[in-house]
C-alpha cells in the first residue's frame, strides 16, 4: 500500500513538472499556430502515441461506461483547455493562472457533493488551499495590479469547475478495470471529436509547412507525447493511487514550476515576492496532503 501511495505521489509530481513547462512550449508555438490548432495537434499526436503504446480496444463497455468516457473527453480534453485558452484572450494571464489553480477546491467540493463516501476532507485541506492561493497570487501577480474582466475570469473559473468534473469521471473510469493507456486513449478520441467543431470557430489552417521548423516540431511533439499522452496516463494513475482530491492539490505547483523554468529557459526574473509565493504554495501543498 505504501509503495502504491509513493508511486502515486511520484506520478503526480512527474505530471505537474511537465504541465508546468507547457507554457514555454505553447508560447513558442503561438508565433505560428492559433491556440485551438495547438490543442488539436497536441492531442492528435498524443492519441497516436497512446495507440502505438497499446492497441487494445475498449471492448464490452456498457452505455453508462461509454457515456463516462464521452463526458471525460468533453470535460478534461476539450472544454477545459478551450475555456482556459479563450480566457487568456480576454483577461490577464495572471488572472487565469490564479483562478484555474482553484481546481483542487472544486474537485474536493464536487466529490463531497456527489461522492461523499469516497474521500474525506479535513481542516488541513482548507488551510492548505488558503495558503496555496495566497502563494499562487504572489507568484502570478508579483506586485502587478489585478484587473478584472468578467468574461475572461468567468471562463477561467468555468475551466476549474470543468476539471473537477473530469476528476470525478476519471475516478469512475479507474473502477472499470480497463488498461490505463487504453482508457486514456479512448478519452482522447472523444475529446478530439468534440474539438473539431471549435477549429472552424477559432480558425484552422492546415499548413504542414509549419512543422518544417525544427523548433515547432519539437515543441508540438513535446506537448503531444509528453504533456498529453504520458501526463494524462500518469495523472490518471496518480488519481487512482492517491484519490482524486489528494492528487489534485499538486495543481498548486503548476505556477511555481512555470516561474522556475521561465527563469531558467527564457531568462525571466524571479523576485522576492515570487520566492515567498513559492514557499506559501509548497506549504499549502503539504497541509493539503495531511490526513485528519
Amino acid at each position: 500500500m505504501k509503495n502504491k501511495t509513493a508511486a502515486g505521489h511520484l506520478a503526480a509530481l512527474f505530471t505537474i513538472l511537465i504541465w508546468g513547462t507547457t507554457f514555454i512550449s505553447t508560447k513558442v508555438l503561438l508565433a505560428d499556430f492559433a491556440p485551438a490548432e495547438i490543442l488539436f495537434y497536441r492531442f492528435v499526436i498524443g492519441y497516436l502515441a497512446l495507440l502505438a503504446a497499446d492497441r487494445r480496444p475498449i471492448r464490452g463497455a456498457g452505455k453508462r461506461q461509454e457515456l463516462t468516457f464521452i463526458g471525460a473527453g468533453l470535460c478534461g480534453i476539450c472544454l477545459y483547455y478551450l475555456m482556459e485558452n479563450i480566457a487568456l484572450t480576454y483577461t490577464m494571464a495572471s488572472n487565469v493562472s490564479v483562478i484555474v489553480a482553484t481546481a483542487p477546491f472544486f474537485t474536493a467540493f464536487l466529490f463531497w457533493l456527489f461522492m461523499r463516501s469516497e474521500e474525506k476532507l479535513g481542516a488541513g485541506f482548507l488551510l492548505g488551499f488558503l495558503a496555496a492561493m495566497a502563494g499562487i497570487g504572489l507568484v502570478s501577480f508579483n506586485g502587478a495590479q489585478m484587473k478584472l474582466n468578467p468574461l475572461g475570469d468567468v471562463l477561467a473559473l468555468g475551466a476549474a469547475v470543468v476539471w473537477g468534473c473530469y476528476s470525478i469521471l476519471s475516478k469512475k473510469m479507474g473502477g472499470f478495470g480497463y488498461p490505463l493507456i487504453a482508457s486514456t486513449r479512448h478519452t482522447f478520441f472523444y475529446g478530439i471529436l468534440f474539438m473539431i467543431p471549435a477549429l472552424f470557430l477559432f480558425g484552422f489552417t492546415p499548413d504542414p509547412a509549419r512543422f518544417a521548423d525544427p523548433l515547432n516540431l519539437f515543441n508540438m511533439v513535446y506537448l503531444g507525447v509528453g504533456a498529453s499522452a504520458a501526463c494524462f496516463v500518469s495523472w490518471n494513475y496518480a488519481m487512482k493511487s492517491l484519490g482524486a482530491v489528494r492528487a489534485s492539490v499538486y495543481i498548486y505547483l503548476v505556477p511555481v514550476i512555470t516561474v522556475v523554468f521561465s527563469a531558467l529557459i527564457l531568462g525571466e526574473p524571479v523576485t522576492l515576492l515570487s520566492l515567498i509565493g513559492m514557499g506559501l504554495t509548497l506549504l499549502g501543498l503539504l497541509l493539503s496532503q495531511r490526513r485528519g
